[in-house]
């Protein structure tokens, strides 16, 4: 069936719309760049100077009214997402929503009727990954997301491939980090979401939401939520005794005992940073350093095939094998095993532990996405007449994306309540 080209709009000019989504989906044939909302632009930072052929406007209102806009992209900050994805949808829009989905499970309900009630498809950024068999030990989720830009991270890929594989056995411990060494913020950032205490802002709406995210579609929702939020920079306390949110801590509570634990710091001066430590009856996994593709976009790469490597770790960063026998020092203190994703593996026979490598998985990069949007798009253009409203092909599915938003609200109340909560 021919398929045709969608008309994209964005919504917001930022970081988000020239890193994560306009290098990405320029490389798939079914979008085209037709329109940039920028309230404000300046010397340096003007959408028009950037892409003169794309039409420019003052406001989303304007935005939606063009009848040659198909889908909306929208790229603020999370306490606009809601009344802008509701003003898309009005306006019989296809939508896309930069992570957080929406400041609450509420708004994300009403999201999610709209789409319905107008039939149109309605996801979020957080990136799609397909779900896949797995040992029955302790059963991957496949009910939670079939497909967050998070989630084609290579880390996060094997990771998955480890529990797929039932590698290390029954999972008694989960650990996932996003932690930095930025004790202070840069002048002018105290203005930034990402640690303002306003609706979707703090740190666990920022690397939070990828973090619970992540768990989820590994493990499904948890029993029982336990969460610190607050702030580790003291010196940035407000005279009112308020705080910026830079950090967060969630115990998420499984059955069988296990805990899957999501950690944001902004104080953690080391080497290399802890991204995944994962720990199973038959063996661990520990990971070190972030996936490559957010710097390779920020660095001006694009995920096509005239910029090979996009997506793949430099080799010293991709896994270390190691013949030597375990020692309790050293995959903690070898700094050349720091930089590189172990496997330690129990020897069935005698008991005794082993490292060795475990190159990180590499099959899909973020680009996928919009690959897998373009295709929810087309089928929806071709669905029979009369057939019912089906969402249910988009990249991340908005109900999964509000699962999120629903632990975020739990943790809030338990940090608040410094108490377990039940989900």
């Amino acid at each position: 069936m021919a398929s045709k080209t969608f008309n994209v709009g964005i919504i917001g000019y930022g970081l988000s719309a020239k890193v994560f989504h306009i290098p990405l989906f320029e490389t798939i044939p079914e979008f085209n760049l037709y329109a940039i909302v920028q309230r404000h632009p300046r010397p340096g930072d003007d959408a028009s100077e950037d892409h003169p052929e794309t039409k420019k406007y003052n406001t989303a209102e304007e935005l939606v009214q063009d009848a040659s806009v198909d889908v909306v992209v929208v790229t603020t900050t999370p306490a606009a997402h809601f009344e802008l994805a509701k003003l898309a949808l009005e306006h019989r829009k296809h939508v896309i929503v930069e992570k957080p989905f929406v400041p609450t499970s509420e708004e994300a309900d009403h999201l999610i009727a709209l789409a319905k009630r107008y039939q149109r498809l309605l996801t979020v950024y957080h990136s799609p990954l397909r779900s896949s068999p797995r040992s029955p030990e302790r059963p991957l989720n496949t009910n939670y997301c079939k497909h967050s830009d998070r989630r084609w991270d290579s880390d996060f890929l094997t990771v998955r491939e480890l529990l797929v594989t039932n590698t290390l056995g029954r999972i008694v411990d989960f650990e996932s980090h996003f932690d930095r060494y930025k004790p202070s913020l840069a002048t002018g950032s105290t203005k930034a979401w990402k640690t303002r205490p306003e609706p979707g802002g703090g740190a666990i709406y920022d690397l939070g939401s990828h973090l619970i995210d992540q768990i989820i579609l590994l493990f499904g929702l948890p029993k029982a939520i336990t969460a610190f939020l607050g702030s580790q920079r003291t010196h940035d306390n407000k005279p009112d005794g308020s705080y910026y949110e830079d950090a967060c801590t969630l115990l998420m509570h499984y059955a069988e005992g296990m805990t899957a634990t999501a950690k944001v710091s902004v104080i953690s001066p080391e080497p290399a940073q802890l991204r995944f430590w994962v720990r199973g009856e038959r063996g661990s996994y520990k990971k070190f350093h972030e996936d490559v593709q957010e710097a390779q976009l920020k660095a001006g790469m694009k995920p096509d095939q005239q910029t090979p490597g996009f997506g793949i770790e430099a080799e010293e960063r991709a896994g270390q094998f190691s013949t030597l026998p375990y020692t309790q020092s050293s995959p903690a203190t070898d700094s050349s095993i720091m930089q590189k994703g172990t496997l330690t593996l129990v020897n069935g026979e005698d008991g005794n532990l082993s490292s060795r490598p475990y190159p990180s998985v590499h099959t899909v990069n973020y680009k996928d996405f919009y690959t897998q949007f373009g295709r929810a798009l087309t089928n929806h253009q071709h669905r029979e007449p009369g057939s019912s409203f089906d969402n249910s092909e988009v990249p991340v599915k908005p109900e999964d994306a509000r699962a999120v938003i629903r632990l975020i609200e739990l943790a809030k109340q338990s940090s608040d309540e410094r108490r377990t909560v039940d989900v």
